[in-house]
This record gives C-alpha cells, sequence and structure tokens, in this order.
C-alpha cells in the first residue's frame, strides 16, 4: 500500500508541475487516446499499480488544466497544495458524511467552514446554511426556502400540503438568467416558462425600470455577475 500510495503521489506532483509548461485544453490526439479505456469487463482484478499507470499516461494528458493558474473558463477555481493534499488524506479516511455519527470529523470541518463563511458574507452567526454540490442544487435550496417563506406567511405549508391550490407565486428573472435557476424552477414545480423576464443593460445588470410590480407573492432572483 505504501508503494502504490508513494508513487501515486509522485505522479500527482509531477501532473502539478506539467501544468506551467502544457496547453491548457488536452490535444485532439489526447482525447482520442481515451479510447484505450474502452475494454471489456475485467474477470480477474488488476495490479493497482498497473490500475494507476493506465490512468495518469492515459487520463492525465485528457485532463482539462484547471487546476493550474492559466485557465480561466466558467466559475472553476484552481487547486491548491493544501487542498490536493487534504483530498488524498480525505480519499484514505474514505468517510460516509451523511450524518454525524458516521463521521464526526467531516461534520466538524463544515461545521467551522460555514462559520467563516457567514463571517466572510457579513450574516449573523445565528443563519443557517448547507454545502451544496452545484450551481443547480444552491439555486435549488435557495428558491425552496423562498417558496417555503412565502406560502407560510399565508398559511399554506407546502412541504405538507404541496402546491394544488396553493397561493400563486411570481418569479422575477433577469434576460440574462442562469440556465440552473430555470432548471430548480422547474424541480420545485413553479415553471420555467411562468416567470417574467426583465431586460438587462449591456453589462447584464437588471433595469429597474423594466421591473414589474412586486407584491408580497413575488420571489425576485437576482445574480452578482454574468457568465452567459
Amino acid at each position: 500500500m505504501q508503494r502504490l500510495l508513494k508513487s501515486t503521489a509522485e505522479r500527482g506532483a509531477r501532473y502539478l508541475d506539467s501544468l506551467r509548461e502544457r496547453n491548457v485544453a488536452p490535444t485532439p490526439e489526447a482525447v482520442a487516446d481515451l479510447r484505450r479505456f474502452d475494454e471489456p469487463l475485467p474477470e480477474a482484478p488488476t495490479d493497482p499499480e498497473a490500475v494507476i499507470a493506465l490512468l495518469d499516461e492515459v487520463g492525465s494528458p485528457a485532463t482539462m488544466a484547471s487546476a493550474g493558474g492559466r485557465f480561466f473558463g466558467f466559475v472553476v477555481g484552481s487547486s491548491l497544495p493544501a487542498t490536493v493534499a487534504a483530498n488524498w488524506l480525505a480519499g484514505a479516511w474514505d468517510q460516509n458524511a451523511g450524518i454525524v455519527v458516521l463521521s464526526p470529523v467531516a461534520a466538524k470541518l463544515e461545521e467551522v467552514a460555514m462559520r467563516w463563511m457567514l463571517g466572510l458574507l457579513g450574516l449573523p452567526p445565528e443563519c443557517g446554511a448547507g454545502f451544496v454540490t452545484c450551481a443547480t442544487q444552491a439555486n435549488f435550496a435557495g428558491l425552496a426556502a423562498a417558496r417555503h417563506a412565502l406560502l407560510a406567511r399565508q398559511a399554506w405549508d407546502v412541504e405538507t400540503q404541496g402546491l394544488f391550490g396553493a397561493p400563486p407565486i411570481t418569479v422575477v428573472v433577469s434576460e440574462a438568467v442562469h440556465v440552473s435557476v430555470l432548471k430548480a424552477l422547474t424541480l420545485l414545480g413553479l415553471g420555467r416558462e411562468r416567470v417574467i423576464r426583465v431586460p438587462v443593460d449591456g453589462r447584464g445588470r437588471m433595469r429597474v425600470d423594466g421591473m414589474p410590480r412586486l407584491d408580497d407573492n413575488t420571489i425576485v432572483c437576482l445574480q452578482a455577475g454574468d457568465v452567459n
């Protein structure tokens, strides 16, 4: 095990060092070479070192160099030495972090990170927080909370009563709304086509003169920045 982990660490370090010189995007030849992964399901185990060697030799050249400092596509940050090393250690821990009893350390680290985030955002320490997997889930959680709050003010418990017969909700978005917001609205039963779209200016900002009249049944989806 130690030899395998050591050789894997060496391969990882070489990969990170190579990001300073290699193309940010993989070459067409590297992508085409991924066909080497196309093989029948093995009937017997493969030597672990051979597996890692194949992943490195075929997989590493076919990666997008998002771990380096020259990748500016989408909203993707690069890695740091501490995060790479911590990820390796977390892999060795192999925790199921779903509930506290299964991983006290994971729960504690999440608690600390949430407290730090509340401080960075200037929010009261008693605020609730949670980490999700992507932009779609973040928008889903935020819109679900807004939906709950609006309907609760009208004595409607959407979690138990559902949306059939519920007071109508108006959703306002910008013309540059991110697709993840529309997907979240779809999953929440609010409808991606029932939104009111507000025009934006040349910098992607919602125009105040295009805003509809807002009432207590309205959710306004704002965004800081524009990735479109």
